[in-house]
Order: C-alpha cells, then sequence, then structure tokens
C-alpha cells in the first residue's frame, strides 16, 4: 500500500499592514525625540513580526529565538524554512538577512535584504541593515544612500550616527 502523505500545507497572504506602517511612519517622522519615537518603532515591529499564520510564527519565533541565542547558523536554517514556506513574508527574509550579517555573510544579508524591500519597501529596518551591510562591503557611497532613505522615514534611528556629511554641508 503506497504512503499517503498529506499535501503541504500553503502559506497564507501575509497581514496587510500596510495602512498601520504608514501611520506609524509619519508618526515617526513627526516625532520631537527618539524616546517619542522609540514606541512608534516597537510598534513597527509588531507589525513586521505579525506572521501569516501559526507555521509560520513558530518558526519566526523559533529562528529569533536560536539568533538571540548566538546560534545563528541554526536561526538562519529556521529562517531558510520560514521563507521556503512564506516566500511573500518580508520578515522572514529579514531576520534571516540579520543572521547571515551576525556571521559576516554580507552577500548572503544583501540578497535578503533586497529581496525583503522588493515585498515591503518602507521596511525602515529592513533599509537600515542594508546600509549596515553595504558598509560592511565596503560600499560606502550605496550604504550613505541608502542610509539617508532610512533616515528619511524614521530620522531617530540610531544608525544616524554613521551619516556622514557631504562636504560643505554644517553638521
Amino acid at each position: 500500500m503506497p504512503d499517503r502523505t498529506e499535501p503541504e500545507a500553503v502559506c497564507p497572504a501575509a497581514p496587510d499592514h500596510a495602512a498601520d506602517q504608514d501611520r506609524i511612519i509619519a508618526g515617526l517622522q513627526a516625532a520631537p525625540d527618539e524616546a517619542s519615537a522609540r514606541p512608534l518603532m516597537d510598534q513597527l515591529w509588531q507589525t513586521w513580526t505579525h506572521a501569516p499564520d501559526r507555521t509560520a510564527q513558530d518558526l519566526l519565533d523559533a529562528g529569533m529565538a536560536k539568533r538571540d541565542g548566538y546560534d545563528f547558523l541554526g536561526a538562519r536554517d529556521t529562517f531558510d524554512t520560514l521563507v521556503e514556506y512564506c516566500p511573500d513574508y518580508a520578515e522572514g527574509y529579514n531576520q534571516r538577512a540579520f543572521a547571515s550579517f551576525l556571521r559576516q555573510e554580507y552577500d548572503s544579508a544583501l540578497f535578503d535584504l533586497d529581496k525583503a524591500l522588493s515585498i515591503t519597501p518602507n521596511h525602515v529596518a529592513a533599509l537600515s541593515g542594508k546600509a549596515l551591510t553595504l558598509m560592511g562591503l565596503g560600499r560606502t557611497e550605496e550604504a550613505q544612500a541608502t542610509l539617508r532613505d532610512a533616515l528619511a522615514l524614521n530620522p531617530w534611528l540610531k544608525e544616524r550616527a554613521m551619516l556622514i556629511e557631504p562636504p560643505g554641508t554644517d553638521l
């Protein structure tokens, strides 16, 4: 008797948080200081890390826990499973990029960051991560342009300290 296997589960579409993200980003742009911006950034993270279903959420949470425990390879393996299961979920790519970045595997990180940004173009964390990754690759001009794009969305990013002012501008 042949084995009967269940069909592979299909990841549903990621929750549409675009309107919330736009509202939060507008709040970040209007925030008077970093302390006021911090809770807004937390809200953005809540939208990004709201996975499409329980399976995806469990994979995301497990990968982040492995990364937080310095198991970067294990984290990346878990995120591999997540992006295979949910190829249209930006945060899977963003988190896998972070695990690669921490291993100084900048080319892999850049690939995933570009994929995350193709899905969610205003993903502030992916933009700032891309700037840091480009810096790691020695691509300073691209990194600075990307950092400026991230700061246009959230002027209170900690990475703002890495911004190099063009010659002839006052700091």
